[in-house]
This record gives structure tokens, sequence and C-alpha cells, in this order.
């Protein structure tokens, strides 16, 4: 066969290559636009929920806390301020007979007086201090000292030369570790959502690695202050480990629901807090289980805590802390959840050494108990708590430094150290006239971990409603109010019509 092609055949097939050359180009152009827009909706999300997420967990990362003292004078204001609210009076009382057992109250309750009692909680409470932890926090050591001088002038005026001591009153040493659990709490739920904004000191943040804020105290200040009025304090701990499961499995379901929910919304976690999938409510919940399976009485818990706590200490000193401190994870689970699972052993430590403390100061059986009134159990607290801050800055000194991330000797100490000095603040009521514990206080005490769940959920809605390291001062300051008042009427309604929720 012939192959040859004359010259004028080849030019009129010409222009039609140049037609498909440019077609095939143009083709391959649109595949790959194509295949770039469909590669970019797979890899991102068509809506995220929380779009300022990797923003929001650098803003509370590497941080480096403030001083001891500082945090001592934060606590001590808002201990002040609860004292000064007793003072002014205008309390809400209800009348009836009133249950010992603080789960129920048979009363007739007034609803508008109670309102009344709760907005002047609020104002002489809640505002000012949330004022302390933002717009006035460059003067924390001017402001405590006028608190503390506006105190002592209310005692001068209103005391008018006789003695308002209380000295075999039980009731009062209730209140005032009501008061004190009630402070700790107030604390940790006001700085939860006040975090997220510009507004609120980085140095009161949750550490990085090692030093000491404001922030750092809470799941600590949880731990210890439940522990002082627990079963065990109280020499009534029977409870076997199934029991302990079944008493726990509240917990267990709020440590899932929580990682599900963060996970599900792209809430910002920061790992380093307890790790990728661990929380608050599975180190209260392991707690729990592990003292119910060594089950001592009271007066040995001191000895097992500082067994326990003593021997970590050794452990962390040996190479431990810089495992659980570095930033390398593998892909288990221990490696994943270091921080929440290791830092168990300085939180059930420190579970222990409240335990011991609370059955010695309030509850131990004693042929002298009738001479543990108030002035007995207040001049032991303030002892404890020169003690523990002595062992505070030798530990941060000589041992290791204080680390809430690690949980060490040091940190439990602190902890101890900063609660006690609050309980033995608010002890000083005795000196106070006509210091009742007010309606808030109350409220707060009958639901420790609901009004922690609802501060939780409030944050998360705040966050995912608004971004809020945009927000400029005085909307940040607007929010924190309502913020406080919708949680404070809110746990006192709960109150008001019965609910209490404990389960721990």
């Amino acid at each position: 066969m012939n192959h040859d092609y004359s010259v004028e055949t080849i030019k009129s097939i010409k222009p039609y290559e140049n037609n498909c050359t440019d077609l095939l180009q143009n083709l391959t152009t649109k595949s790959r636009c194509i295949s770039k827009l469909f590669t970019v909706s797979m890899d991102s999300p068509v809506k995220s929920f929380n779009p300022s997420k990797h923003l929001k967990e650098q803003f509370v990362s590497n941080l480096k806390g403030s001083s001891k003292l500082e945090i001592s004078l934060l606590l001590t204001t808002l201990s002040v301020l609860i004292l000064i609210r007793r003072s002014i009076g205008f309390n809400y009382v209800s009348t009836g007979s009133i249950k010992k057992n603080d789960n129920a109250a048979v009363c007739n309750k007034n609803l508008r007086a109670y309102i009344a009692a709760l907005v002047v909680d609020s104002t002489f409470i809640l505002v000012p201090y949330i004022l302390f932890l933002t717009v006035l926090a460059e003067w924390t050591y001017t402001t405590a000292i006028l608190m503390i001088l506006l105190l002592l002038f209310m005692i001068a005026v209103k005391r008018n030369g006789s003695s308002f001591l209380e000295e075999c009153n039980m009731d009062s040493i209730r209140a005032n570790i009501s008061s004190y659990r009630v402070s700790m709490m107030l604390v940790t739920c006001f700085c939860i959502l006040a975090v997220d904004f510009k507004i609120f000191p980085r140095r009161y943040a949750k550490t990085e690695t090692y030093g000491s804020s404001l922030m750092d105290l809470g799941v600590g200040s949880f731990v210890l202050a439940n522990s002082l009025v627990s079963r065990q304090a109280r020499g009534i701990s029977n409870m076997t480990l199934r029991n302990a499961l079944c008493s726990t499995s509240p917990l267990i379901f709020l440590g899932f629901a929580r990682l599900i929910s963060t996970t599900s919304v792209d809430y910002q976690v920061h790992v380093g807090e307890y790790g990728v999938h661990w929380n608050f409510f599975f180190t209260l919940a392991a707690v729990s289980i592990l003292t119910s399976i060594v089950n001592v009485p009271p007066n040995q818990c001191g000895i097992l805590g500082s067994f326990i706590l003593i021997g970590y200490q050794v452990f962390l000193s040996r190479g431990l802390n810089e495992y659980l401190l570095s930033e390398k994870r593998g892909t288990d689970v221990m490696s994943q959840n270091k921080e929440g699972i290791f830092s168990i052993f300085g939180y059930w430590g420190m579970y222990l050494l409240g335990v011991r403390i609370g059955s010695y100061l309030f509850f131990e059986n004693n042929v002298d108990t009738v001479l543990r009134t108030n002035k007995w159990t207040r001049t032991r607290v303030w002892s404890l708590c020169l003690f523990f801050w002595s062992t505070t800055l030798f530990l941060d000194l000589h041992v290791e430094r204080v680390s809430r991330r690690t949980c060490n000797l040091a940190y439990v100490s602190l902890v101890l150290a900063i609660n006690l000095q609050v309980l033995a603040i608010l002890m000083l009521s005795d000196y106070v006239p006509g210091g009742k514990i007010s309606a808030m206080e109350e409220a707060f005490n009958r639901n420790l971990l609901g009004s922690f769940l609802l501060a939780n959920i409030l944050t998360g809605l705040v966050n995912l409603s608004v971004d809020t390291l945009l927000v400029p001062p005085i909307y940040a300051l607007a929010i924190l109010f309502a913020y406080g008042f919708i949680l404070s009427f809110a746990v006192g309604s709960a109150d008001f019509i019965g609910i209490n929720l404990k389960f721990w």
C-alpha cells in the first residue's frame, strides 16, 4: 500500500490537528481545576462550629502563672467579700422546720424574698469579684488591703463593744465549711469563662508545665473540698467496689459526654491539661474507685496518702516528669492521656490527706469533743495552713517546682495551704455580727457538681456563639456579669424547688 501523501493533503489536515490539540489542552486544564476543587471540598469541612479553635487553644497555652502571694490575696479577697456580705444582713430566712440532712428541707419559702436575697448576694459577692479578676487585676494588692480594712471597720461599727463569739455552736462550723466549699467553686466557675476573654490576665490561666496560677487550683480544690466532708472523713464509709462503680457511673457518663460533645462541635481543648481523651470527670471517678478498693479507716488515710504522694514524687524526680511534660505522644491510650492517668496518684493522695484532715478537725470522736469549739478548730486550721505553706515553699525550692500538670507533691501541698487559708479566714466569721450564711452560698453548697456542670454548659454556649478573642473589654465584662447572674439564679432556682445533684 502506498502511504505517500501530497503536500496539499498534509496542509489540509494541519488545522484539524491544531484544533484537537487546543481541545485536549482545555479539557486537561478543566479536569485539573475540577480535581483541585474536589480535593479542597473534601479536605475542609462544610462549616466549623468553632472557626477560631486553634487561636483559642494558643491563647491558653505556654503560660507561666503568677506569684503565690498574688493567688493568696485573690482568694483572701473573695473570703473577705463573703464575710462582708454576712455582716450586711438582709439574709433570706425560710419559715418552718428544716431537716438536719441538707438533701431536703421542709419549710415554707417566699419566692420574692428569695430572689431579693440572691440579688443582694450577687451584688456584693459576684459583681466585685469579677471586677477584681478582670479590670482591677493590676491592683490586686491594693484591693485586698482595702477589702480587709473595710471588713474590720464594719465589724468595729456593728459590734458596739459586745462579743459575738459562738464558742460551742457547731452550726457555725458547718456554715464556715459550706462557705469555703462554695468560694472555691465560685472561683472555678468564674474563671472557666473569663479565661477565654482578653480582659482576663494570662497569668491567672493554667500553667503549661511548672508554676502556679489561680486556675491551677480548680480541680485540686474540688477534690479536697469534697474529701474534707466525705463519707470516709465522717467514718461512715462501708462502700464496696460494686457500689463505688454504681455511684461513679454518672461521672464516667459525664466524662464520655464531655469527650463526645467537645469533639462533635470542634470545641477547643488544651491537650496538655489532661491528655487527648481524658478530662476532669474521669479523674474524679478514678479517685472514688481507688478509695473504695483500698478502704482504710480515716485515721490511717493520712499515712496512706503520704506514702502514695512521696512514692509518686520519687518516680517523678527520677524521670517520669520529663515523660509527662514532653509533647511527644504515642498512638496507645496511655501515651495519649499520660497527664490525666498518672496525675490520678497525686489527686488520690490529696484526697486521702483531705479525709484525714477533715476527720481530725470536724468528725473524729474524742473524749474531749466538748472542747472542739470554733476556737479549737480555728486554731488548728491556721496551724495546718502555716505548715503546708512552709512545706510548699520548701518543696518548690528544693525538690520540684509546683506542677498542676503532673499533680506533684508541691502542687498538692499548695492546694492544701490555699484551701486551709480560705477556710481559716472564713472561720473568723465568729467575729462578724449577724454572720448567717447567704442564700447563694446555701444553693451552691447543695449543688456543687451541678453548678460546675451548668457553668461548663454556659461557657460552651458563649464560646460557640461569639468569638471571645475579638470581644471588646466592655462587652466581655457585660457577658461575664450576665453569665454570673444566670448561673447564680439557675442554681438558686434549683435549690428553691428542691433539686439536689449529688453523686460524688
